[in-house]
């Protein structure tokens, strides 16, 4: 029996906590090795873990994984979180990275120059509630399934949920409008595995901070 999956990055969340959230999801217990300063990140890369010298890296079944999307398309595929064919495939693909657009502003937030902080707000904002939260709503309502795909829990569900809870830290209002959206959240977040992560004291990461954002720069050195 193989052993359980290793995660190799810094003990925040950036690009592994959607990771985290898809193992959860799929019931997956996991291992963390947290790269807390820069000889730790240098003993991955001289022995030859790394293929582009950069994290997140997960160890699973027998291999070193880089990339996130790799990392989750391995995932999706291994514990049938992908579709039933290529055209859900590609669905839950466009979906995915929709939510990756919206993610990649929200995640950046914390390093914003603070002169800088209330325009990029005043931005996600706008984005998030005029042209991403409709496009996943009018999805839902277009067909009128609790899921994004097929009737079928998959990754795309799983990453706009771990999206919307990132949404509502920011600001809660930005959801009102969204009742599907909402009821999709509550429907996930009610999941056994789901509701197991979504406890104090779970692998989940908090939001990040100052202190959490002088780790990473120690540990990176940018």
């Amino acid at each position: 029996m193989a052993g359980k999956p290793i995660l190799h990055y810094f003990n925040g969340r950036g690009r592994m906590e959607c990771i985290r959230w898809l193992l959860a999801a799929a019931g997956v217990e996991f291992e963390e090795k947290f790269i807390e300063k820069p000889e730790d990140l240098d003993k991955l890369k001289n022995d030859g873990s790394l293929m582009f010298q950069q994290v997140p890296m997960v160890e699973i079944d027998g291999m070193k994984l880089v990339q996130t999307r790799a990392i989750l398309n391995y995932i999706a595929t291994k514990h049938n979180l992908y579709g039933k064919d290529m055209k859900e495939r590609a669905l839950i693909d466009m979906y995915s990275e929709g939510v990756a657009d919206l993610g990649e502003m929200i995640m950046h937030l914390p390093l914003c120059p603070p002169a800088e902080k209330d325009a990029k707000l005043t931005l996600i904002r706008e984005k998030t509630t005029n042209r991403y939260l409709p496009a996943f709503e009018n999805a839902l309502k277009s067909h009128g399934q609790d899921y994004l795909v097929g009737n079928k829990l998959s990754r795309a569900d799983i990453h706009l949920v771990e999206l919307l809870y990132y949404v509502e830290e920011l600001d809660p209002s930005l959801l009102a409008n969204f009742p599907l959206l909402k009821a999709l959240k509550a429907r996930v977040s009610n999941l056994p595995a789901v509701k197991k992560f979504l406890q104090p004291g779970s692998q989940r990461k908090p939001p990040t901070d100052e202190k959490k954002i002088e780790e990473a720069r120690k540990a990176f050195k940018f």
